[in-house]
């Protein structure tokens, strides 16, 4: 059975979804596996790396999909590596699937199964599979270093002969995992951190990295059946807005990380906010690639606004591109291992919850219940 693997195409994804470590466990089963050219390059994974650990080398997208069993890659593939896989292949990668639907249409006419890694169930069988977690670890630390080196004071309180220095004051919001490791990495570096989250529960967690929890006293826990935030009503956005608005101006790091499925990002920064927080504070919107949580982000880019620098940097994960790419890939070798049987055939389970709770497409049709609500 071949497994395709396959470069990246967009300018700013540097990741790729394969390790040598994981094309030596898919060789040690028996499997064979094709890798697009440079495409670990990103990742300071050379092709001779792949080749020392059992892989082949194949100059283009189209030469390494043609035939392949399994197509990995960390986002949509190209239309020209669509057109060149077989009826039937699979297909796992992170598809966006509430980007463009058109591209979701051209899987299933395609012919392919194709899973979104997005939508793995956040259950417990599933964690070693959960990109989602994996990759936000990863940018919650990387929002935080990316802040401190662009602010002009020290993270830590520091006392010396000429006087102290006073900590730096941290605002997360967003408690789930890209928002803790963010409180974690700050509180690591000195920071005096705070936190916020719409769901009542995140506040134990909160408090056990030792950052103060910010919630609106009588407000409902806006927390899903599978852990997610949903979005408030509008008396509690009201009181949302005041509670953040008042906090916001003493502090001199935001980090915002709040993302509905299926929604754009919802705006917790107002224009007028950032206006009151101090000339020389930072805001780093982890959601810019949504539509961003304070109106004044844009994608890709720092700005400034009034002494204010507001960063919204993209694919914070594929800025730790080494790193990101090894946990991404053993995500993806442990989703595909519920596919291989014992002896190296695929062998998809249709009544296991975690294929069906990503299936985007099989047989022609798009059949995940999220286009069908």
């Amino acid at each position: 059975m071949k497994i395709a693997v396959l470069a990246e195409t967009a300018s700013d994804e540097t990741r790729v979804a394969a390790s040598p470590a994981s094309v030596k466990a898919f060789v040690g089963k028996g499997l064979d596996i094709v890798i697009q050219a440079g495409a670990g390059n990103g990742s300071f994974f050379s092709d001779d790396d792949y080749k020392s650990a059992g892989a082949t080398i194949a100059k283009t997208a189209t030469a390494a999909a043609k035939g392949a069993d399994i197509v990995l890659s960390v986002r949509r593939p190209a239309a020209t590596a669509v057109k060149a896989m077989k009826k039937g292949a699979v297909v796992a990668a992170q598809l966006d699937p509430f980007g463009d639907r058109k591209d979701i249409d051209g899987l299933a006419k395609a012919g392919l199964t194709a899973f979104s890694m997005e939508l793995i169930p956040r259950i417990t069988r599933a964690q070693s599979m959960d990109v989602l977690s994996s990759q936000a670890n990863l940018a919650g630390y990387k929002a935080v270093v990316d802040a401190a080196e662009q602010f002009s004071r020290a993270f830590p309180m520091m006392m010396t002969a000429a006087g102290t220095v006073p900590p730096a004051k941290v605002f997360v919001m967003g408690a789930g995992v890209a928002g803790l490791q963010a409180i974690a990495t700050a509180r690591r570096l000195g920071a005096v951190v705070s936190a916020t989250d719409v769901r009542a529960a995140a506040g134990e967690q909160v408090a056990s990295l030792g950052a103060k929890f910010v919630f609106v006293e009588g407000m409902k826990d806006s927390s899903t059946e599978g852990g997610y935030a949903k979005e408030l009503s509008d008396e509690d956005k009201k009181k949302q807005a005041e509670l953040v608005a008042n906090h916001i101006k003493g502090q001199d790091v935001v980090i915002t990380t709040a993302l509905i499925p299926g929604r754009p990002a919802p705006e917790l920064v107002s224009k007028a906010m950032v206006e009151t927080m101090a000339s020389g504070s930072i805001i780093v919107d982890m959601a810019v690639e949504r539509g961003g949580n304070c109106p004044l982000s844009k994608a890709g880019k720092v700005v400034s606004h009034k002494g204010v620098t507001i960063m919204g940097y993209t694919n914070l994960p594929g800025r730790l591109s080494g790193n990101a790419s090894s946990l991404y890939a053993k995500n993806l070798q442990n989703f595909i291992d519920l596919m291989i049987s014992e002896d190296s055939k695929l062998a998809i389970d249709w009544e296991d919850e975690i294929i069906t709770g990503c299936a985007l497409t099989h047989d022609g049709k798009v059949i995940h219940p999220i286009f069908n609500k």
